[in-house]
This record gives C-alpha cells, structure tokens and sequence, in this order.
C-alpha cells in the first residue's frame, strides 16, 4: 500500500480533475490524502447559505462531503485565501496563496508529508492547467514540498491533453454538437496567456477513469454551489464520460513517451 497526497488549489478541483485516479487507488488498496491550498472564498456564492453561514463554511463541507464518495482517508488545509482569477485585486491580499512565500507554502504541506510518510505527491503543471493564479502556485509548491520533506516523494502533475481537447472539439463540430457562435480554441490563450494543459508529446500518463466515472460525478455533485459544477453536470452521461473519462499526468524525469494505466499499477 501507498500513500499519495494531492494537493489542490480549491475545493471542487479535486472533483473535476482527479477524481477518478483518486478512487482508482482507494479501491486498489492505497491511501489518498487530499490537501486543499486555499479555502475557496473567492467562489459562487450560493443563495441558500443559512444565516451566519458563510462561503467558506460551505465549501469545507462540500469538500468533506467529496472526500467521503471518494474514500479519501484525510483532508487538510494549507490554510491560504482564494487569490481569484489573473489581475483581480485579491491577487495580493496578504493572506492569498498566489502572494505566498513559497518556502512557507511548501514547509506546511512538507509537514503534511513527513506526517503521513508519502509515496507520492501530485501537483499541477507548470502553469496549473490553465493559469490561474492558485494553481501556478501549487505548482511551485509541491515541487518545493517535495525537496524540503523527510523523504522525497514521486511527483506527479495533473494537466490536461491540448491535442485531445482539439481532437474532441473538432470531432463534436463535425458531428454538428457544437452551437454556432461556441467556438472555442485550446490553443488560444487561457487565463495567463498561454493555451490550456499540455501538448500530448509531455505527458507520460493516460488514466481511464471510466470505471468509476459515476463516483467521480457524484464528488462533482458534492461541489453543486459552485455555478461551473453546473455546467459539467448538465452533461448527458456519455458526453460527461468524453470530457471527464480520462485523466493525465506529467511526470518529470521520465523520458517521453505516454502509458495507458494508473501511475501506481
């Protein structure tokens, strides 16, 4: 058995991106551990919070919620604001995670580490997918994290595959799926300027998730204050497998070349 800690910028991240890996391991007998950077305060506000509830109440227990579809053993917290999108004010707030010293980011989540012993760490690419500004800073951390801790773990980044995305949208454009006007590009630039995840030749893990596709819907719908989650869930089932069946990895140090299986067999 193994433990991997994930690391992820907010609450409803975990669901959307590794969701399927995470229960992969829980059923294959390893312990998954997910930490979350920042408390997800800068979300949807949901219409229905109780009196003296706040958005951050919310969200924690939306992500206990998750943990508990998902098996996740322990959930933890950096204890960092939400930053918000490239060029918001909330960038340089005092406590946000984009504003963070690093050494101090990397030594919390490195205690994290030493306490559960980890195996494995898994982060985001270099820039978090898309480049919002939380998630190029896990980046930073969890290769730091991963330096500082009693025993180094395996690193792992979470991205998504440019070329897959491009083939998917073509396809649904030929097949007549897309709606005039909803043109979208994956090459063109996301929230930092650059195009969204990573071309397919830097990835070296192809994840397919689809066994437990409907677990990782369900972690999802733990996350149903949040307005993008709705999208998502709006999805019929197959189009939801298309989007969501499969999830990739980069692994730095390893030579190119993509594998078709779970990181930990």
């Amino acid at each position: 058995m193994s433990t991997i800690v994930f690391l992820h910028a907010h609450p409803d991240d975990e669901a959307s991106q590794t969701a399927g890996t995470m229960r992969l391991a829980v059923d294959a007998g390893h312990r998954v551990v997910c930490v979350y950077a920042t408390n997800g305060d800068h979300g949807s506000v949901p219409a229905d919070l109780a009196e003296g509830e706040t958005v951050v109440d919310r969200r924690r227990a939306e992500a206990e919620a998750s943990a508990q579809v998902l098996g996740t053993a322990r959930v933890s917290w950096l204890g960092y604001a939400d930053s918000g999108m490239t060029g918001w004010e909330q960038n340089g707030h005092e406590q946000s995670f984009h504003g963070a010293d690093t050494e101090e980011a990397a030594g919390r989540l490195a205690a994290v580490l030493d306490e559960e012993d980890a195996d494995v760490l898994v982060g985001y690419d270099w820039h978090g997918g898309y480049g919002h500004p939380d998630h190029v800073k896990v980046h930073a951390v969890v290769h730091r994290a991963a330096e500082l801790a009693a025993r180094r773990p395996r690193l792992l980044e979470a991205t998504m595959n440019r070329d897959e995305m491009r083939r998917q949208y073509l396809a649904a454009k030929e097949a007549g799926l897309v709606v005039d006007g909803a043109d979208w590009d994956p090459d063109a630039p996301a929230d930092d300027g650059n195009p969204f995840g990573s071309p397919e030749a830097e990835i070296h893990w192809r994840v397919d998730v689809r066994p437990v596709i409907d677990v990782k819907r369900r972690a999802l719908a733990c996350h149903a204050s949040q307005e993008d989650v709705g999208w998502m869930l709006g999805m019929g089932e197959e189009e939801f497998a298309g989007a969501f069946g499969t999830e990739w990895y980069i692994e730095p140090g390893l030579p190119a070349g993509m594998t078709v299986g779970h990181p930990l067999g």
